[in-house]
């Protein structure tokens, strides 16, 4: 259980509650165990009165009402304390179920964007909730079951000892054969329930990348061919399934088997006592149902065991996840607040997923309020340069500066809240449009959203849609066109002000035309924001103060629009080419 003591500081937490709850079951098992001593005593009464010379019905009429009234009382006070056992350690569950997936949420939200490439999102889900729901099985239900389970053999041996040593040492001869089979399966349930979580994950992944791209499955009409592999994995996992059901399987069937070799011993051994007046009838009785009282708990010995050995899987994935080190780090608790400049110094990147060297000796300086246009071909290293400012990687050689600070240096939560970022692949939630917009700034009101709107010139658009502003929009704003989608984001990032706005390519799908009107309201809104502009288009970078021309992850030119148009390199090639098309 090495993987599970890492709940260990839950229960710490919540250890009044865990602690009420044990103390509650202990005493709710005293009371249970003494409803067999009751009934054996009723028995006796009886015996006694069958064989009793003198008969004595009042006598024999109030003890065993005596004894009736004791063994309601009894049933009683263990149904409010198994009430309250269960309030308390099922709920205690509950809430470290709570705590595990928040902490699970917000190491996903720290950990860096290289994780991400490396994992699936099938997997993160599902170890957020299938694992989790499993270590709440074991937080829960089985620490009950088990406390149950141990107390409850703890105080009925030490009746059974009291009212018959040497029937109890026959009756528990099958204990250690159950031990030695319990910790044998075990092993094996631990493998199995591995095996079966990863198949869950796959599963998981599968789903999700299906209808993240269901359009392209439709679009090349492979729907029977994604079927037959999601069929030929439901399968796989199907088996993986049945083969941990079938291990589990021999659990209840074995306590019942030992269970009844119990009887068989009480009732043999127990008899040739009677007969030999060692013990009473009521002994017997009392030790049969003392064994019969165990079988529910014994049974879930197997029960317990099997959901201990799939929790410990679990975590163990979960731990997995846990341990991962962020690769970007906050440095200072210290606020840093930031103005604007920014300067890389001989920045060289290579991705270490792939070993591509996306920028090699890059520089530049940035004022305040200025804006750079980045230009060149696909896979030129434009969109690192901005992943590096916004500090989702850090530099493998060289410095990023922001107003002369070394960017690591800087506080990494006050670096981002600085930034405004439009990605390429815009991104929207299920959400509405005014809050997809206030994601920006949560607490803008609505004249700031509609300016926003207006300023990313998709006011119109949106108050046509018939819900305007509270249009819901479908997963990752599939209702709505690319245009729209990257001028939304594009108001999501103004409204927050930012002291740095980076754009990627995020108007490569509007007009031209829109694109001069946005760019407009943009130089208005941006004269104290410093502005970085990845694009394809010359119009987009034509009014940069400074252009950036990336070739291969170099600077291949560097200069204004005039300067650069002049120099007869790609810059004018692309101007003179994008120049011809609009005037085609």
């Amino acid at each position: 259980m090495k993987e599970l003591q890492y709940l260990n500081k839950f229960f710490k937490t919540y250890k009044k509650q865990l602690i009420l709850g044990i103390l509650i079951t202990a005493i709710s098992k005293l009371f249970t165990v003494f409803v067999p001593k009751l009934i054996g005593s009723t028995v006796d009464v009886i015996d006694r009165y069958l064989k009793s010379d003198v008969k004595d019905i009042a006598i024999f009429k109030a003890e065993l009402l005596q004894n009736i009234l004791l063994i309601i009382g009894t049933a009683i006070i263990t149904g409010i304390m198994t009430f309250y056992m269960r309030q308390y350690i099922i709920n205690m569950s509950r809430y470290i179920e709570f705590d595990l997936k928040n902490e699970i949420y917000k190491q996903y939200q720290k950990l860096s964007l290289n994780f991400y490439k490396k994992n699936r999102t099938g997997d993160l889900m599902n170890r957020i909730s299938e694992d989790v729901s499993q270590v709440r099985m074991y937080t829960g239900p089985a620490i009950m079951y088990s406390i149950n389970t141990i107390t409850l053999f703890l105080v009925a041996l030490i009746f059974m000892f009291k009212a018959a040593p040497t029937l109890t040492l026959y009756t528990i001869i099958p204990l250690p054969i159950l031990s030695l089979l319990i910790y044998k399966i075990s092993k094996e349930i631990h493998k199995r329930s591995t095996i079966v979580q990863q198949y869950l994950s796959k599963l998981s992944t599968f789903s999700q990348e299906t209808f993240s791209g269901i359009s392209v499955i439709k679009a090349y009409h492979i729907e029977n061919h994604t079927l037959t592999d999601f069929t030929e994995l439901s399968k796989e996992s199907k088996e993986k399934q049945i083969s941990l059901v079938q291990i589990q399987a021999f659990f209840f069937p074995l306590m019942m088997l030992l269970i009844g070799i119990s009887n068989i011993i009480v009732i043999y051994i127990g008899g040739k006592q009677y007969m030999n007046n060692e013990i009473s009838l009521g002994t017997i009785t009392e030790f049969i149902i003392y064994v019969n009282l165990l079988t529910w708990p014994v049974a879930t010995v197997g029960w317990v065991t099997s959901i201990i050995q799939q929790a410990e899987a679990s975590q163990k994935r979960i731990n997995e996840f846990l341990q991962v080190e962020p690769e970007i780090k906050n440095t200072t608790k210290l606020s840093t607040p930031i103005d604007g400049d920014i300067s890389f110094k001989n920045v060289t990147f290579t991705y270490d997923d792939t070993n591509i060297t996306a920028l090699k000796d890059i520089s530049f300086d940035l004022k305040k309020g200025e804006t750079l246009a980045i230009i060149g071909k696909t896979g030129s290293g434009k969109s690192t340069i901005l992943d590096l400012v916004s500090r989702l990687y850090d530099t493998n050689q060289g410095e990023v500066l922001i107003d002369s600070k070394n960017i690591a240096d800087l506080n990494l939560y006050d670096l981002r809240e600085h930034i405004g970022y439009v990605p390429q692949d815009a991104f929207l939630f299920s959400d509405t449009i005014n809050n997809n917009v206030k994601f920006g700034k949560e607490n803008a009101t609505e004249a700031e959203v509609v300016e926003a709107a207006k300023n990313a010139y998709v006011h119109k658009n949106i108050i046509n849609f018939k819900d305007g502003y509270d249009t819901i929009l479908g997963e990752r704003g599939i209702t709505l066109s690319g245009g729209q989608k990257q001028r939304i984001s594009i108001a999501r990032a103004i409204i927050k002000s930012p002291k740095l706005l980076l754009f990627d390519d995020c108007l490569s799908a509007v007009d031209t035309e829109t694109e001069e009107k946005i760019l407009n309201n943009l130089k208005e809104l941006t004269t104290a924001t410093t502005t970085i502009i990845v694009t394809h288009r010359i119009s987009s970078a034509k009014n940069a103060d400074q252009i950036i021309v990336l070739d291969h992850g170099r600077i291949a030119e560097k200069g204004t629009h005039k300067e650069l148009t002049k120099a007869g390199g790609y810059y004018h090639k692309l101007y003179e080419k994008q120049l011809s098309e609009k005037d085609s």
